[in-house]
C-alpha cells in the first residue's frame, strides 16, 4: 500500500528536515570541532550513567552504592563541563532541534488510524465495576449513580475474586448490547475477550491505576465520567486484541524479569523495595531468567526480558508518556527483548534503539520459549504461570471499542522515524509504507 503524498506531509517532512541540519550544525558553530568531543562527552556520560543503573540493579552492597553514586553524578558532571565550557545554550538548542527533527518526521510519515463511525445508542446497555480500583475512583467520581442514570445495568465487584468474564457472559445472555468496564486493564481484557467474541461493542471508563489502554483510546483519564458520553453521543473503533497462550491482553505480555517480580507476593505492597531485592538475582544471580524468542523469521536466546505489546510502543522508554502507542488497529504486535549481562552491555545501551543488548521488532505471532515447563508471566499486570512455548498473536480488528466523539487526540508517531521516508516525501515523491510491493 502506498501513501498519498500531500502538501502537509511534504511539509512536515522538510520542516524535519531543516531541523535536523540545525541541530547537527548547532555544536559546530558553537564551538567548531570540538563540538565533535562535547558530544562524545555526552555519550560518555550517559553510558557511565548506564553502567550506574546496571550496578545499582544487579549488585548488593558497596556496588549498588557507587552505582547510585554514578547514577546521579554521571550526568550532573556532563551538565557541569558543558556549563563550565558555555556550551550548555547550544547543547540544549541541539536537543530541542533533534526534537522537532524527530516529532516532525514522525508526523509526516505517520500512518492515519482507521476513521471512527458513528454508532447508535445502546438499547441495553450493561457495566461491571471495581469499587476498589484506582484508590476508589468509582465511588469518588459516583460512576455507579452516573451510569445508572443513563441507563446502565451495573454490577459493583466485591472483595474476593469474582468471575469477571462469567458475569459478562451472563449480560451477553439477557441481552445486553454493550459491555462496559470501570476497572483495572487486566479487569478490561477478561470482558473484552467476551465482548469480541459475541461480536458485542465494548466500552472502557478509566477508572484503574494506570488506565494504559484508556489513554491510548483518547479517553480523559482525569475525569472517568466523561467516558459515559458515548452511551449517547459516540464513535465506534475497531481495535485489534493480543493474546498470549489463549489469554487476551488489551496492553501487553510480559516475561522474565519483570514478570518475576510482579509475581512476588510482596511487591503490591512494598514495589519499590520488593524490585530493589529480587533484581540482583534475577539480571546476574544463577535464577537469573533467559528466555528463548521466534517472531516472524526472528530468532533471539539468552533474554532476560521480553514485552510482548498489542501494538508497538512509541518508544523503548518514554518517561513522557508511558505506554502510548501510535495506533490499536495495525494488526502487528510490539516486541521487546533485553539482555544485559555485564555493565560493558550496559554501557552499550547509550546507544539506544541499536543497542546490542535491545531487540525491537514487530511481528504478527511470537513464540516464547524457557528451559522450564512454565515460564511467569504479566498479562495487563496480573501474575499469571504459562506453559511453555507461548504463542503470542494478534487478532487484528477483533473488538468493537465505543467512545465518545468528543474524545481527546491519540495520533502519535512511533519509533525512530525512517529518513529515507522522509527525504522521499520532502521531495514530493510518494513515500512507501511497510509491506509495498518493490
Amino acid at each position: 500500500m502506498s501513501r498519498t503524498v500531500s502538501r502537509q506531509d511534504a511539509a512536515w517532512a522538510r520542516l524535519a528536515l531543516l531541523a535536523l541540519a540545525a541541530a547537527v550544525l548547532v555544536p559546530f558553530v558553537a564551538a567548531s570541532l570540538r563540538g565533535v568531543l562535547w558530544a562524545l562527552l555526552g555519550i560518555a556520560g550517559l553510558a557511565l550513567a548506564a553502567v550506574g543503573l546496571w550496578w545499582t540493579l544487579a549488585r548488593f552492597g558497596a556496588m549498588r552504592i557507587v552505582g547510585a553514586v554514578l547514577c546521579v553524578a554521571a550526568p550532573l558532571t556532563v551538565l557541569a563541563l558543558y556549563a563550565a565550557g558555555g556550551m550548555l545554550g547550544p547543547a540544549a538548542l541541539s536537543l530541542a532541534l533533534w526534537a522537532v527533527a524527530v516529532g516532525t518526521a514522525r508526523r509526516a510519515v505517520a500512518p492515519g488510524p482507521t476513521a471512527p463511525v458513528p454508532a447508535p445508542p445502546p438499547s441495553r446497555p450493561w457495566a461491571v465495576m471495581n469499587p476498589r480500583s484506582g484508590g476508589g475512583k468509582v465511588d469518588r467520581f459516583r460512576l455507579a449513580d452516573r451510569a445508572r442514570t443513563a441507563g446502565v445495568r451495573v454490577v459493583l465487584l466485591g472483595a474476593g475474586h469474582q468471575d469477571v468474564a462469567g458475569l459478562a457472559e451472563d449480560a451477553v445472555r439477557d441481552g445486553a448490547d454493550l459491555l462496559a468496564v470501570a476497572g483495572g486493564d487486566g479487569t478490561q481484557a477478561l470482558v473484552a475477550e467476551v465482548a469480541a467474541r459475541h461480536g458485542v461493542p465494548f466500552m472502557v471508563i478509566p477508572a484503574g491505576t494506570r488506565n494504559h489502554f484508556a489513554l491510548d483510546l483518547g479517553l480523559d483519564r482525569k475525569d472517568p465520567a466523561r467516558a459515559l458520553d458515548a452511551l449517547t453521543d459516540g464513535v465506534e473503533l475497531r481495535v485489534d486484541l493480543g493474546f498470549a497462550a489463549g489469554r487476551v491482553f488489551v496492553n501487553n505480555a510480559s516475561f522474565g524479569t519483570y514478570a518475576a517480580v510482579v509475581g512476588e507476593p510482596a511487591y503490591r505492597e512494598e514495589k519499590r523495595q520488593t524490585t530493589l531485592r529480587m533484581m540482583p538475582g534475577l539480571l546476574s544471580g544463577p535464577s537469573a531468567p533467559r528466555l528463548r524468542m521466534r517472531a516472524d523469521g526472528t530468532c533471539a536466546d539468552g533474554l532476560q526480558a521480553l514485552l510482548v505489546s498489542n501494538n508497538p510502543y512509541r518508544r523503548a522508554v518514554d518517561a513522557s508518556r508511558p505506554g502510548r502507542r501510535e495506533r490499536l488497529d495495525s494488526g502487528r504486535l510490539g516486541v521487546l527483548g533485553v539482555r544485559v549481562e555485564s555493565a560493558v552491555r550496559a554501557a552499550g545501551m547509550a546507544r539506544g534503539p541499536r543497542a546490542a543488548g535491545l531487540l525491537r521488532i514487530t511481528a504478527e505471532e511470537v513464540v516464547v520459549e524457557a528451559d522450564t515447563p512454565t515460564v511467569p508471566a504479566g498479562v495487563d499486570g496480573e501474575h499469571v504461570l504459562l506453559p511453555v512455548p507461548v504463542v503470542c498473536r494478534t487478532a487484528p480488528g477483533a473488538l468493537r471499542v465505543r467512545v465518545p466523539r468528543g474524545r481527546m487526540g491519540t495520533r502519535w508517531g512511533s519509533g525512530a522515524p525512517e529518513w529515507p521516508r522522509v527525504i522521499r516525501l520532502a521531495l514530493g515523491r510518494r513515500a512507501a509504507t511497510p509491506g509495498d510491493d518493490p
